[in-house]
């Protein structure tokens, strides 16, 4: 099962409407995928801790999610300064690091970094399944909805498949190595894993059909905004204009 550490709670945040959730974090990251500014872009990631202290997570499942952003980050700061154009700010051998080049590598940390914080903070605090009812109400087309949740429930049994499949070859004598023969011997196994997957596709497909499936999930969960959710509302458009706002000062 893909894991969800953070989904189970009882937390203000997990009490919230998925739908109030999911439309703060969208407008959200593309008020802070705009900024530019440090003051705003520092306020973001404020706000964004500000949400993961309403979630009361789990320090520790929340620092493994940032190594693994950040290492990808750090990258970025090897590469981009010596590759940006602009003016000279020190010199490594040939190579020089460009002043607006470490502007745009702290921007880039900073609004990563906002924007993982609240998505864990908002998104990831609700079960696979909800997200996609929740999508479903906020009229995400049924098709992508669909995908996702077909997706997260079969996506185990083709590992399990794989599984099965790479215990079959190692049985009979297969070890791994550089050589054209273990280049043949996936290829086979992916090759196969593609054709399993269709037939349990066609099978499942059947049996939703003769269950009536008429392409569409229904969800006995019955989402309420409440008080507690408009409240959240009122407190998230606040930040993001306060956001907006330090934007628009310091760039003028």
């Amino acid at each position: 099962m893909i894991s969800e550490p953070f989904a189970l709670g009882n937390s203000p945040l997990h009490r919230c409407d998925p739908r109030i959730r999911l439309v703060s974090a969208a407008v959200y990251s593309f008020v802070v995928a705009l900024s530019h500014e440090f003051q705003a872009l520092a306020a973001a990631l404020v706000l964004s801790m500000v949400l993961l202290s309403l979630a009361r997570l789990q320090v520790r499942e929340i620092f493994k999610r940032l190594a693994v952003v950040n290492g990808l980050v750090v990258l970025l700061w090897l590469v981009i300064p010596f590759t940006f154009p602009g003016e000279a700010l020190f010199r490594i051998g040939p190579l020089h690091a460009s002043r607006q080049a470490i502007v745009l590598a702290a921007q880039i940390t900073l609004k990563s970094n906002a924007i993982l914080l609240a998505f864990i903070a908002l998104v990831a605090t609700m079960p696979l399944a909800t997200l996609g009812h929740a999508l479903n109400q906020l009229r995400v087309p049924d098709k992508i909805v669909h995908l996702l949740l077909m997706t997260y429930r079969y996506v185990f049994v083709l590992d399990q498949e794989y599984q099965r499949l790479m215990r079959a070859v190692k049985i009979r004598g297969f070890q791994p190595a550089t050589n054209l023969h273990t280049y043949r011997t996936y290829a086979y196994v992916v090759g196969m894993l593609f054709v399993r997957a269709a037939e349990r596709a066609e099978r499942v497909q059947q049996a939703m059909l003769c269950r009536g499936f008429k392409r569409k999930f229904y969800c006995l969960q019955e989402f309420k905004a409440g008080r507690g959710g408009v409240i959240f509302s009122l407190l998230m458009s606040a930040a993001l204009l306060g956001i907006v706002a330090i934007e628009l000062r310091t760039a003028l």
